[in-house]
């Protein structure tokens, strides 16, 4: 059983930071692909941010030159360092994963007030 748990959203005024922790834990060795996506109210759910198990980063147009995906070497953790915080980015924010399988966290919320 695999399980991904996101920590650290929560409200911050527009400008504002927030830094996003997802960490995964059981019967897994290593995930190729971890990403942050995010489903505001009536919209779906999108990519925001992207790393591969070498390094390889994507972002969302959107949000390029705020955000920062990061992963800690070793470990099936990955980071999201949201600066500059717009209330457009208020979304649940939902962590992924895929190894031979695909697994999803709960999501946390960010609320960004203007």
């Amino acid at each position: 059983q695999v399980q991904l748990v996101e920590s650290g959203g929560g409200l911050v005024q527009a400008g504002g930071s927030l830094r996003l922790s997802c960490a995964a834990s059981g019967s897994i060795f290593s995930l190729n692909f971890m990403g942050w996506y995010r489903q505001a109210p009536g919209k779906q759910r999108e990519l925001v941010a992207s790393i591969t198990s070498i390094g390889r980063t994507n972002y969302a147009d959107s949000v390029k030159g705020r955000f920062t995906i990061s992963k800690e070497n070793g470990k099936n953790t990955v980071h999201l360092q949201m600066n500059s915080l717009q209330p457009e980015d208020t979304a649940v924010y939902y962590c992924r994963g895929i190894a031979s399988n695909d697994y999803w966290g709960k999501g946390t919320q960010v609320t960004v007030s203007s």
